[in-house]
């Protein structure tokens, strides 16, 4: 075969390549825009390129401490400056993110700091409590960084030696850092759930952070400038992307430390909020504000919902309020959303109810996934697209993880057959939209947390008066899903469904505690295999799913 003529001296070279990086966005927002504004937090309005000096100086007081490439620093923090400027500063002196999730009992944050091999560790005096508990449970040693937020009032506690703007000022905004050599290099470190005992650390790489966030950007249709409320955590899956989104579009994040449907409406109302991200949880909590606490939307505000399909009742009912919805769906493996429900013009001539069926399913591939199909998970052939034929979602392209940290068991397992296989199963409907109907692995999903059944049920099989356990998700008109637990008691035991729950409260997070306890036999297979599915389709007969 004769060579290609369009390989002979034309090669990569610092002229007409550069790695892909979101980082890139920071620096084009502070040249092209250096006074617009970057984030508004409370009485704070900081701009693109204070934030741009700010990150750098973060970026140079790591390394200074001996922070560099490979190595993991960790955030616990809820949607602040400080959490926001970690994902330009961490990975910008090429350090790797680990934002963690601020619901998490110690035992777990514990665990992930060491598994992940955090040197650092960032985190917000609010926190000091679980924090404390969880580095006390540390094997080697955590250089902690304190944010002591001026606007909370409560008496703070320091776990580390220095706080964070202290910590700034030793590093310098002059410091130059220069991109990646390798796109493929790691940005960030997110765990799951956990389903099937410790979670899994999952890994993002610049090249996919970096088209991700660009294809939140085209796939949502957002323009220049927006407004963009922190409703959604930003420790999810790197805030599904939008803080590097933000950034190439030069728009404004909205932070709060807390999400209600008050604060919702205020900052609609005090900052003209044009987007804003979340759960089926923050729907609802935007449907039940107090009347006195709404406002009058007089402007289109797009909201982005994921987790839990969420009722095509409550799709219609936000419509009818002016928010414009889009549905998407995802996992931690995808850097959050990378199906959207794309809409066609066509469909607005639907009624208002048919409108909102279209829209509760979950869609089509982001621009920048390659490959999204529902196939049968032995063969790996599509199944037919007549909506009712159900198999397992699996995608394949640049916005799915490098693989699983330190367990490459699991990776390969993910990767089987060159797809990674997502574990919820669905249908494929005739004009290529996907439907989940179920989730393989048992995670309920609730209030856009993940919460692994099994870790439930190992709290429950822990009591000394517990026979048996299941955990299966249960329908809620708030959060979308909660925890119901079937429990068969010992024969002496005498247990109610208050001391089951506080039994569980006792052992590991709030929010991962069953809201209701059933006592029953539970039913099985021939080989002694607890069916779930009957459980599930007792609480629809009940009414409770």
């Amino acid at each position: 075969m004769a060579d290609n003529p369009f390989n002979n001296g034309l090669d990569k070279n610092s002229a007409n390549y550069t790695p892909l990086t979101p980082l890139s966005f920071l620096a084009r927002a502070a040249d092209v825009y250096p006074q617009h504004p970057a984030i508004i937090y409370e009485g704070l309005t900081q701009d693109w390129a204070t934030t741009h000096q700010r990150c750098v100086r973060l970026a140079s007081a790591l390394t200074r401490i001996g922070i560099g490439s490979g190595d993991t620093v960790a955030v616990l923090a809820p949607n602040t400056p400080a959490m926001y400027e970690a994902h330009f500063g961490v990975p910008m002196c090429g350090a790797v993110l680990n934002a963690i999730n601020t619901r998490l009992d110690a035992a777990t944050i514990a665990f992930i700091l060491s598994h992940g091999e955090a040197k650092v560790l960032i985190t917000d005096t609010a926190l000091f409590k679980t924090a404390a508990e969880a580095v006390k449970q540390l094997e080697s040693t955590v250089v902690v960084i304190d944010i002591d937020d001026p606007n909370v009032q409560t008496e703070k506690q320091r776990l580390g030696t220095i706080e964070y703007e202290d910590f700034l000022t030793t590093g310098s905004a002059d410091d130059a850092f220069p991109p990646p050599q390798d796109e493929w290099n790691a940005i960030a470190l997110n765990y799951t759930s956990g389903t099937t005992g410790n979670p899994k650390g999952v890994v993002y790489h610049h090249r996919g952070a970096y088209l991700n966030a660009l294809s939140n950007i085209t796939g949502w249709e957002m323009s220049d400038h927006p407004r963009y409320l922190w409703t959604l955590p930003m420790f999810h899956c790197n805030g599904w992307c939008f803080p590097w989104s933000l950034a190439a579009i030069a728009g404004t994040s909205v932070c709060s430390r807390t999400v209600s449907g008050e604060m919702i409406y205020q900052a609609i109302k005090q900052h003209r909020v044009t987007h804003l991200c979340g759960a089926p949880i923050v729907l609802s909590m935007i449907l039940n504000t107090p009347a006195d606490a709404t406002c009058t939307i007089d402007y289109p505000i797009k909201v982005m919902t994921a987790a839990a399909p969420p009722p095509a009742s409550i799709l219609a009912e936000m419509e009818s309020l002016g928010f414009h919805m889009t549905h998407v769906y995802g996992l931690t493996e995808t850097y959050g959303p990378a199906v959207m429900c794309a809409w066609k013009k066509h469909w607005d001539s639907q009624p208002a109810d048919e409108r909102a069926r279209l829209k509760a399913r979950q869609g089509v591939r982001y621009q920048v996934l390659e490959g999204l199909d529902v196939l049968d998970p032995e063969s790996l052939l599509p199944v037919p697209r007549d909506g009712t034929t159900v198999g397992e979602v699996m995608f394949k392209g640049n916005i799915v993880m490098r693989g699983y940290f330190k367990n490459p068991v699991e990776t390969e397992k993910a990767f089987a057959g060159g797809w990674f296989h997502s574990g919820d199963l669905a249908v494929m409907d005739e004009d290529g939209y996907l439907r989940i109907t179920d989730r393989s692995k048992d995670v309920i999903i609730s209030g856009g947390e993940n919460i692994s059944s099994i870790e439930i049920e190992d709290v429950l099989y822990s009591h000394p008066d517990v026979l048996e356990a299941a955990v299966v998700a249960m329908d809620d008109e708030k959060w979308g899903e909660t925890p119901c637990a079937f429990v068969h008691l010992k024969s002496h035991a005498d247990l109610s469904e208050g001391q089951i729950i506080e039994w569980c409260r006792e052992n590991m997070a709030r929010f991962k505690c069953p809201s209701k306890v059933v006592f029953a036999e539970l039913p099985k297979t021939s080989t002694g295999k607890i069916q779930k599915f009957l459980l599930r389709d007792q609480l629809k007969n009940d009414g409770a799913g």
